[in-house]
């Protein structure tokens, strides 16, 4: 297997690492890997014989990639056999993910992501294109990092009809809530306590408006529930207006505030939402959960950790097993 990874930020950085230090354990499941190319924004390596990846990692702490090749280059002439696209997620076009995703797909290569872009703005425009060209477009880590949520319901529910999905899907709004139901603070002061120990962002917009969490929810509606959404289609309240007095009433009364996101056929939405506290929902800390409605196996429920480099390299591992567990 000849892999390509575009993009080599945290999570592009985190897939080659497991690639290195586990190769012993995948070459059981994957055969005998390499990888050919690496690019970023700026430049990137490539190497028919396969690059030696702790250089690579090196070449990059010291500052960026050799401008040898761009990504546009490797994605329509490189030959490789999988691209694992992990450039930054934009949701207003989805580029440059979705250019890099559908010129592999035209190619008829195979593509693993965990760029949620391309697919909220163009999910069933890339699954024809890949059915079409015979290759396959894997997205577990677009949805719930380390915590499966597409191949549960593909393979493991296959047969089962999805009938709704509710859950947590931003570990930056559950670790912010959380703090706040524990010590009654201000939203203001645990943001910034967030960002101290790196789990918000400087601008912590997207997490906190539920644009992330919107991405998710629609991903998932599309894949697991066979919709059609758009983001625009997702009804979205975020967290910034939540205050030390709202969960002391709540928790008053039993109950405790988390950012809901759920999705049926009558609607997609993302919002605070009263949950009691001993429900399986109201989880603390970064945990991402989802619980899972189907007509045959009634309620799925699933937990765990939503964001970082290696946690999401796990959910790209995953889907580059089963890409060569299950031929085409």
């Amino acid at each position: 297997m000849m892999i390509a990874i575009i993009g080599f930020g945290s999570v592009g950085r985190g897939v080659a690492e497991v690639l290195m230090e586990k190769r012993d354990v995948l070459k059981s499941y994957l055969g005998d890997y390499r990888v050919v190319a690496v690019t970023d924004s700026k430049g990137g390596v490539f190497d028919e014989r396969g690059l030696n990846l702790k250089e690579v990692l090196e070449m990059k702490r010291r500052g960026r990639l050799p401008r040898e090749i761009t990504s546009i280059e490797v994605v329509r002439d490189v030959e490789f056999d999988v691209c694992i696209e992990v450039t930054p997620t934009n949701i207003e076009d989805g580029e440059p993910g979705l250019t890099h995703i559908e010129e592999c797909l035209k190619r008829g290569i195979d593509v693993v992501t965990s760029n949620k872009g391309p697919l909220v703005v163009a999910f069933k425009d890339l699954m024809d294109l890949a059915r079409k060209k015979g290759a396959r477009l894997m997205f577990e880590a677009t949805v719930g990092g380390a915590m499966p949520v597409v191949k549960l319901a593909k393979i493991d529910l296959a047969g089962n009809e999805i009938v709704s999905v509710k859950g947590i899907l931003n570990g930056t709004c559950n670790y912010i809530l959380s703090r706040m139901e524990k010590e009654l603070l201000p939203y203001e002061i645990v943001l910034e306590e967030a960002r101290e120990l790196g789990i918000a962002e400087k601008d912590p917009t997207y997490d906190v408006e539920g644009i992330d969490a919107g991405a998710k929810l629609v991903i998932i509606a599309n894949a697991l529930m066979g919709m059609n959404a758009k983001f625009r289609d997702v009804e979205r309240f975020g967290i910034t207006e939540i205050t030390p007095e709202a969960f002391k009433v709540a928790l008053e009364s039993g109950y405790t505030i988390r950012l809901i996101a759920e999705a049926n056929r009558d609607y997609l939405r993302v919002s605070p939402r009263l949950i009691p506290v001993n429900h399986p929902l109201a989880i603390h800390g970064t945990l991402n959960a989802l619980q899972i409605e189907t007509d045959l196996a009634g309620e799925v429920f699933v937990i765990g950790r939503g964001a970082g480099s290696r946690e999401t390299a796990s959910a790209i591992i995953s889907d580059l097993v089963c890409l060569s567990r299950y031929s085409r």
